[in-house]
């Protein structure tokens, strides 16, 4: 099974259809989506193409194939409009005997992580700065931000195939990666 991870869209169908490329391109079976999907949020300007109805257009046609968690921009209304959960303010998915914690990272964080097992894998969005690490015995990833990147990275996203998670940019370059086998 190969995962499509992406963060941070922010109402731009610019970036949501580079997402979607990104996506087709990998041939992933499924999307996670880690918040901040229509609304562009009070601290960030207008994104590029800002079109939240096309948004929600684009990933409707998606939404059996998409899992994803509340942001610190998302609110009730934006779930009346997607055709998927939006709401949780966590999820969890199971892969290869490891819990994998998805979250936005406005609550749960670094600095606030959830109890977690050995080797398991807390995956959030919210500071649009990839992350691909080991901290004791939890895996941290984060697929940085389709829409904007912060601290000079690129715009990127993340899959996970064979135990390895690769944070890539919208060209499929690696950024980063880390093997959650070892």
């Amino acid at each position: 099974m190969k995962i499509f991870f992406v963060s941070d869209i922010h109402g731009s169908i610019y970036y949501a259809k580079k997402a979607i490329e990104c996506f087709d391109y990998e041939e992933a079976d499924y999307m996670v989506i880690l918040g901040d999907i229509l609304y562009h949020g009070a601290r960030n300007p207008l994104p590029l193409k800002h079109n939240p109805k096309e948004v929600i257009a684009l990933l409707n046609g998606f939404k059996d194939r998409i899992i994803a968690v509340r942001g610190n921009c998302d609110s009730e209304v934006d779930e009346m409009v997607l055709e998927f959960p939006i709401m949780a303010t966590y999820s969890n998915i199971l892969y290869k005997n490891r819990r994998i914690f998805l979250t936005h990272g406005h609550i749960y964080n670094e600095e606030n992580l959830p109890r977690l097992g050995v080797g398991d894998v807390f995956i959030y969005g919210h500071t649009h700065i990839p992350v691909a690490k080991k901290e004791e015995d939890i895996y941290i990833v984060n697929p940085g931000s389709i829409t904007f990147p912060k601290e000079n990275n690129p715009n990127s996203y993340c899959i996970l195939e064979d135990n390895i998670f690769r944070i890539k940019d919208l060209e499929g370059n690696m950024l980063k990666y880390i093997d959650i086998s070892q």
